[in-house]
C-alpha cells in the first residue's frame, strides 16, 4: 500500500500453533462421528494391543510419531479451551522475546519432553494426551524469562503453584507430561536467556541439541525396557 509499511506479525507462530491444535481437535471430532478413532492412532502410548485392529501399537512398537502427535491432541472442549487460552496468553511475550525459531523449538521440545517422561514413567498400556506438556513448558520458560528480566515473580509463581496443584490433585491427569514439559521448557529457556552475546547462537543450538539428546535417551531406555 502506498505510504504504508508491512510489519511482521509478532504472534505468527503462536497463531500457527493454536491453529494446528484446533485443526487436530476438529479432525478428532469429525472422525468420532464417522467411527474412525483418530485419538487412538495419535495418542501417547508405550506398548499395547489395539483391540479394534488386533495388533501391537505404541512408541515401543516403532510408532515414534506418537511422541509428537500427542502434543497437539485434545479430546474435550474444556481441555483444549484451557490450553489454547494459556497458549494465547503465554505465547506472544515469549515469541517476542525469543524470536520465532527459538520459540518454536521451545514449544516442540517441551511437548516432546512431556511425552518422553510419560513414556518412561506411565504404564505401558496407558494412553495419554500430551498437549498440556507444551503449555507447561511455556509456563516454565515464562518464569525463567521473568527472573532474568527481574520482574515481579509472584504472579507466575502463583499460577505455577495452582497448575501443579491441579495436576496432582485432579484425577485422570498425566502429571508426567506436565512435569516433563515444565522441566524441559525451563531448561531450554535458561540456556537461551543466559547465553553470552558473543556465543548466543552456539549456546542456543547446543542447549536445544542437548535437550533433544536427553529426550531421545529416555525414549531409547524405555523402549529397551519394553521390548528388550
Amino acid at each position: 500500500m502506498a505510504g504504508g509499511t508491512l510489519t511482521a506479525d509478532p504472534k505468527l507462530i503462536t497463531k500457527i500453533l493454536l491453529g494446528l491444535n484446533v485443526a487436530v481437535f476438529v479432525a478428532v471430532l469429525a472422525t468420532q462421528q464417522s467411527g474412525f478413532d483418530l485419538v487412538n492412532r495419535l495418542d501417547m502410548i508405550g506398548l499395547a494391543v489395539d483391540p479394534s485392529r488386533y495388533q501391537l501399537v505404541g512408541v515401543a512398537h516403532g510408532e515414534w510419531y506418537r511422541l509428537l502427535t500427542a502434543v497437539f491432541l485434545h479430546q474435550e472442549i474444556a481441555h483444549i479451551g484451557f490450553n489454547m487460552l494459556s497458549l494465547w496468553w503465554l505465547g506472544p511475550p515469549l515469541e517476542a522475546a525469543l524470536g520465532r525459531l527459538r520459540f518454536t523449538a521451545l514449544y516442540l521440545l517441551a511437548g516432546l519432553g512431556g511425552s518422553a517422561l510419560t513414556f518412561l514413567l506411565s504404564a505401558q498400556n496407558q494412553p495419554s494426551l500430551g498437549a498440556s506438556g507444551a503449555i507447561f513448558g511455556l509456563l516454565g520458560a515464562t518464569a525463567v524469562l521473568m527472573r532474568r528480566l527481574r520482574y515481579d515473580m509472584k504472579p507466575v509463581l502463583i499460577l505455577l503453584a495452582l497448575n501443579l496443584a491441579f495436576t496432582f490433585l485432579w484425577p485422570n491427569i498425566a502429571w508426567q507430561a506436565h512435569v516433563g514439559g515444565l522441566v524441559v521448557g525451563a531448561a531450554v529457556a535458561f540456556g537461551m536467556v543466559h547465553a553470552p552475546r558473543e556465543r548466543r547462537t552456539l549456546v542456543h543450538v547446543g542447549t536445544c541439541a542437548l535437550v533433544l539428546l536427553a529426550i531421545v535417551a529416555l525414549v531409547w531406555v524405555r523402549t529397551l525396557q519394553l521390548v528388550g
